[in-house]
């Protein structure tokens, strides 16, 4: 799974990707018609807890994102974990996950 990792990718995603919404995961895509292949994030804000809660997060993220099949060879994402992810199962994050993706015409 490749990852977004440098800073400049992370502000292009975010000056030019679309926003969704769910109770457990937000999602930020940037569409990219002219790359051969997509790349994800994982983002846990320090607001939501210790290191022990947001990694735990980021787990839960991780695996959700595997089971949708992402990376989208068609899309950067970054997934943001939300309070609820914590508590929350892979597979219902990635229910969760696929409708998102599903509203932005990715997956």
């Amino acid at each position: 799974m490749e990852t977004i990792k440098s800073r400049k990718e992370f502000e292009k995603v975010f000056s030019r990707g679309r926003r969704y919404g769910h109770r457990l995961v937000r999602v930020t895509v940037l569409r990219n018609d002219n790359e051969a292949h997509g790349k994800v994030a994982f983002v846990a804000a320090k607001r939501l807890g210790n290191a022990v809660f947001r990694n735990r997060c980021k787990r839960v993220l991780r695996e959700a994102a595997r089971s949708c099949g992402l990376p989208a060879q068609e899309a950067d994402v970054i997934l943001f974990a939300t309070h609820a992810t914590h508590n929350a199962s892979p597979r219902e994050v990635a229910a969760a996950l696929g409708g998102l993706l599903g509203k932005a015409c990715v997956a």
